[in-house]
């Protein structure tokens, strides 16, 4: 059950200059951040900008040094045993013991949250089904696929019944199949009242999963929102453009090149739809596009105007792309925290 405090407005989790450091590593520079309740809050950062580190913090593995932060009306630092009854969580790889069978593992993580053995027995094969693996229930997880272990973690993160689930780039590693079946999972959790905060480098499933964003790079917050806001922050726009002929979509895009407009992107072409993409920043780059097209005799079958894609918006927030390597936590530390 939730407890959420009157003072945090609402929010299932509240976060107020958060600080962490790795020895000179500044991993979290003073965060702020505030979770809904029933909604759920990508956290979009490349390698290395604070993500893990916060949301071990928020599960209670790490202590910060300075600031404060309430999970479900719980202090992380001061009340660390009531927290972790009321939350859920699943890192990066699936942390499920391979010796045992896929409903062990759920039946023994139910008995340390002081289930009882009849409710612990029923949840697992409750959970087993839910996440289709109950034909796999008495396999050992050893001989899981990866995807199998990656359902069977985020069962497990749920066998709590938890208010606030925290997902740390769930999906890293996982083929499109099934990426889309846990992405259809978490629509599913939160369809049931749970909230999650996810951490995530990959912008589709920001744009899949998030109702806000939190845009993270090297332990500070650089903006937040919606994330049709964050687009339309940016400022940017492109342009679809469509020629009626075909054997023309090379001759527009250099006449596009020709114009040196400069955009969140470069001009691209897309053979397969037929269009030439191209990122403008003003009206006044609109009446160019159109001029320089009319000059070289192009007609056009459509012309259409989108928002920047949340790759781009990342590129223009941080002036490099989410996926670009980064300093990550220093082995010892993960160690240290994971004990």
């Amino acid at each position: 059950m939730t407890r959420i405090d009157k003072n945090t407005g609402g929010a299932a989790v509240t976060v107020r200059g958060l600080v962490k450091h790795y020895g000179e590593t500044k991993a979290l520079d003073g965060v702020d951040l505030d979770v809904r309740e029933g909604t759920v809050m990508g956290v979009l950062g490349p390698n290395g900008a604070g993500k893990t580190t916060l949301v071990r913090i928020l599960s209670t593995l790490l202590a910060p040094d300075t600031g404060r932060a309430t999970v479900a009306g719980y202090d992380v630092v001061r009340q660390p045993r009531q927290l972790r009854r009321v939350i859920g969580l699943t890192g990066q790889y699936a942390s499920v013991d391979e010796k045992l069978s896929g409903w062990e593992n759920l039946y023994m993580i139910g008995r340390l949250l002081d289930l009882p053995r009849k409710d612990a027995r029923n949840r697992s094969d409750e959970l087993l089904e839910r996440f289709s693996l109950t034909e796999a229930a008495k396999r050992p997880a050893a001989t899981y696929s990866g995807g199998m272990r990656r359902r069977l973690d985020l069962a497990a993160s749920m066998i709590g019944r938890p208010a606030v689930l925290f997902l740390d780039e769930p999906t890293t590693g996982l083929d499109p199949r099934t990426r889309n079946e846990v992405w259809d999972e978490v629509k599913r959790m939160v369809g049931d009242g749970v909230t999650v905060l996810l951490t995530t480098q990959y912008m589709e499933e920001a744009e899949q999963l998030a109702s806000e964003l939190t845009v993270v790079d090297r332990g500070q917050v650089i903006a937040g929102g919606a994330i049709e806001e964050l687009k339309a922050k940016v400022g940017g726009r492109a342009l679809r453009i469509r020629p009626a002929d075909p054997a023309r979509l090379r001759p527009l895009a250099a006449a596009l090149d020709d114009l040196g407009i400069t955009g969140l992107a470069t001009t691209t072409v897309d053979t397969d739809r037929g269009d030439v993409l191209v990122p403008i920043l003003s009206d006044e780059q609109l009446t160019a596009v159109v001029g320089a097209v009319t000059a070289r005799g192009i007609t056009l079958s459509s012309i259409t105007t989108e928002l920047p894609s949340l790759d781009e918006v990342f590129l223009s927030l941080t002036g490099h792309r989410a996926s670009a390597p980064q300093d990550a936590m220093p082995t010892e530390d993960l160690q240290e925290a994971a004990v």
